[in-house]
């Protein structure tokens, strides 16, 4: 049988930065194919030129045996190819039925087209299960939820040959284990699954076959059956991964922040945070779990002067943060960072970084009046020194700072963001979802650099959905549901059963 798809030799640059060099391997029809590597390994570049968004400087991409030159996004649909983007590509305000059409009208008289799509819409949502209203409102929907609209536009549009790029970064281990119920049928029909993920875990469980690279080249293709995540780590990197990386042994300071019966409510009435108490000491890493939406990012928000409090006291380092003086957040964030608080966002795209602007650029922003000489002019030099080894110290590839961030791959994209957090040399340092849509060689590194600063006496406020990142780096662990903190463990009472029962709103009490 013919491959789904082949690629021959595909070679692709961005200036100085060679994405892919020399790409060859295939993709059996039929069959779930993952596509692993570490951030700026060329993964989302190669899966943009078979999609069409970008053209491949040279080689041959093959669809069922026949050479495709496929120059735009447009073509790649006519020949049955989909993509499931990680941000996903919806009008919020637009019902499904709506977002399923777009592009696909027709003409001026929508009715009867309306009508038809939406019949065949529930047809689709009936045979692979995707639990889907056509008429309900994108910004009405979970996560999860979205992205199964995603890939019911790809279902409409007869896609053959479907590329999903890190479909399980934002999703709870319930909207995973559905998605992958729901990529099971899609082979059982005799699709062709692409999927681009850094979840060894869901490689094993998924996946027929994986394919490796590293910085831009084919590393190897190998049958999962046959392989395990240790091997597959060690190609990724080019070395072994620690398990378990070096700590000193617990032994908290005195307390650095104090969050007394925290309130949040918003516009509407509804209550986003409630009752929330808790001390956070120096020298220790205290993890914040639960299931995305239940008032951890409201949390760090507030935290970090993002966002006023309703109600309740906060105090750092002995004094009270200064909520109660302002009638907004507008300049908060400045007063925190000064006080010594650090603030790794949840959100790089939207909160961590401007992409359009320099690597450089983005190392200084929040720190601007740090960088300057006696004049009060920014010392560029001493600034592109301070860059230089920033990332190098943070290893962030390619290690130009001249060039535009939003280049970089997120994963390095994530590391300029800690080097420039890690670099103010904070008391307390807030991190939200640090690793998330980063390979494993990265996660390692992050890791081993909070460790490092919970060794040095910094306090760590830690809000992640990977319960294996927060069993790795825990010393204390709340679990948060539906705004309200419902239980606390020592590390050593990690339980994932008992986790899961506080993070499905079993209280404490």
């Amino acid at each position: 049988m013919q491959p789904a798809v082949e690629f021959r030799n595909i070679s692709k640059a961005f200036g100085a930065v060679q994405a892919n060099a020399g790409v060859s391997f295939s993709i059996a029809k039929g069959s779930i194919h993952g596509v692993i590597g570490e951030n700026g390994a060329g993964k989302s570049t190669l899966m943009s030129i078979l999609y069409g968004y970008y053209n491949a400087d040279s080689g041959e991409t093959l669809i069922d045996g026949h050479e495709r030159n496929i120059r735009t996004s447009h073509e790649a649909i006519e020949l049955g190819i989909g993509m499931v983007h990680q941000h996903f590509m919806l009008v919020e305000n637009f019902t499904v039925l709506d977002n399923v059409m777009l592009g696909t009208e027709g003409g001026f008289k929508l009715a009867a087209k309306r009508s038809e799509t939406e019949a065949k819409l529930r047809e689709i949502c009936a045979r692979y299960r995707l639990d889907v209203d056509p008429l309900a409102k994108i910004e009405d929907l979970s996560v999860g939820a979205q992205q199964r609209v995603e890939i019911l536009k790809q279902i409409y549009r007869s896609a053959e040959i479907l590329i999903l790029d890190e479909p399980t970064a934002v999703l709870t281990a319930q909207e995973t284990a559905s998605l992958f119920e729901i990529l099971r049928l899609f082979k059982e029909q005799g699709k062709t699954i692409i999927l681009i993920t850094h979840k060894l875990g869901e490689i094993m469980e998924i996946t027929d076959q994986v394919t490796v690279m590293r910085a831009g080249r084919v590393i190897g293709t190998v049958a999962t059956a046959t392989t395990s995540k240790e091997e597959l780590a060690n190609m990724m990197v080019g070395r072994p991964i620690q398990s378990e990386l070096p700590r000193a042994p617990y032994n908290p300071g005195a307390p650095v922040m104090t969050v007394k019966s925290l309130q949040l409510t918003d516009k509407q009435g509804v209550r986003l945070l409630a009752d929330i108490d808790f001390t956070l000491r120096a020298g220790e890493i205290v993890a914040i779990a639960g299931v995305s939406g239940n008032g951890q990012s409201e949390l760090l928000q507030i935290l970090s002067g993002m966002r006023l409090p309703t109600s309740g006291n906060v105090e750092f380092l002995g004094s009270d943060l200064p909520y109660a003086k302002r009638g907004d957040a507008d300049g908060l964030p400045k007063v925190f960072r000064d006080l010594g608080i650090a603030h790794i966002p949840e959100d790089r795209l939207r909160d961590g970084v401007i992409k359009d602007f320099s690597v450089m650029q983005n190392t200084v922003f929040g720190y601007q009046d740090r960088v300057t000489n006696r004049a009060g002019l920014f010392d560029f030099e001493a600034i592109a020194a301070r860059c230089a080894g920033l990332l190098k110290a943070f290893d962030v590839r390619p290690s130009d700072p001249e060039l535009r961030i939003g280049l970089l791959s997120g994963g390095n994209q994530q590391k300029v963001v800690i080097a420039r957090e890690v670099s103010a040399k904070p008391k307390l340092m807030l991190v939200g979802q640090p690793t998330r849509g980063v390979d494993i060689g990265t996660i390692e590194s992050i890791h081993t650099q909070l460790l490092k600063m919970r060794d040095e006496g910094v306090a760590i406020l830690l809000v992640s959905v990977e319960l294996e990142e927060v069993r790795a780096l825990a010393d204390r662990i709340i679990v948060m549901s539906g705004g309200r903190i419902t239980g606390e463990l020592k590390i050593e009472e990690f339980d994932t059963t008992r986790l899961g029962l506080l993070m499905g709103g079993m209280h404490k009490s």
